[in-house]
């Protein structure tokens, strides 16, 4: 349950039974999802555990051995030649149409502007807008990620890490996606840089009530934002809920994860970060509560 559902979600991604393999090298098997409308999923997992791998399956830029995918209750497997798949109104176009992803590091594409590449996916699928309308849409993108007005016209090589980031946001939200890819977003930045991040990824999220789906190494970024977690070991989701809920489980992986030294750092920085608003809450109370003259 998401911080703003109050009954049972359907479900936006639904993986089942998924297979993924590099020659004699097995990394998924058996492997079963579901990802919640309008919830925050956090997928963690070792490294090799095979979470891009897992993203990619689902988006369509891996093809998987076997098992099946549906995402808005869409078959992603299978169901058509790629040449319909691609065709212009197709269900797999318009499914395509309602996520945005934002790849590791942003992968923006080096010779074209913050702006420009905000543009892409609005030239793929909507390739009759005027010049005027797609710059206006970037701007509007730009600002909403938080990057300054000045920056639509920079190129990658002259942002910073964290704007770099912020521009790839930008190019993920072009479509006004319903759901939201997140492959390490805030991995190379500093904690400073990574706690806004999480910030403005919350923020986003509960005012336009996307689906994410985010894959981090963060244990900061897992209690800041994310409303369950999913964790990948032995090749498959061994087990899906809150931290709290995850905490009680007896499993060496899991265990050493969250309550290793890491993990009881970022629950000792939410338990600060708590009581500190609570007691705003409280002091901001009192004031309202006293008398006029003595606030």
């Amino acid at each position: 349950m998401t911080r703003k559902q109050s009954r049972i979600p359907d479900t936006v991604i639904k993986v089942r039974g998924l297979k993924n393999s590099f020659g004699d090298q097995v990394i998924h098997e058996n492997l079963d999802l579901d990802v919640c409308r309008g919830e925050v999923l956090g997928v963690v997992g070792g490294s090799g555990t095979g979470k891009s791998v897992l993203m990619r399956s689902i988006i369509g830029l891996q093809q998987p051995d076997a098992g099946k995918i549906r995402v808005f209750n869409h078959n992603m497997l299978g169901e058509m030649e790629e040449e319909e798949a691609l065709e212009e109104g197709s269900e797999a176009q318009d499914v395509r149409k309602r996520w945005g992803v934002l790849f590791q590091g942003g992968a923006l594409f080096s010779t074209l502007t913050v702006a420009e590449n905000v543009q892409v996916p609005l030239r793929e699928f909507y390739p009759d807008f005027t010049p005027r309308l797609l710059d206006e849409l970037a701007r509007y993108k730009i600002n909403l990620v938080g990057l300054p007005p000045e920056s639509a016209s920079k190129y990658p090589s002259e942002l910073s890490g964290g704007m770099k980031k912020r521009a790839g946001l930008a190019r993920a939200l072009a479509m006004d996606p319903d759901l939201l890819f997140l492959d390490e977003p805030t991995a190379g930045l500093d904690p400073i840089g990574a706690a806004k991040f999480d910030e403005l990824t919350r923020n986003l999220q509960e005012t336009l009530g996307f689906t994410v789906f985010l894959i981090t190494h963060d244990l900061d970024t897992l209690h800041a934002i994310c409303d369950r977690v999913a964790v990948l070991a032995d090749k498959h989701v061994i087990a899906t809920g809150t931290i709290d809920e995850l905490i009680q489980l007896d499993h060496e992986w899991i265990t050493e994860y969250f309550t290793g030294p890491r993990g009881r750092a970022a629950l000792g920085a939410k338990d600060r970060v708590s009581g500190q608003a609570a007691r705003n809450d409280s002091a901001a109370k009192a004031m309202d509560s006293a008398p006029d003259g003595e606030a």
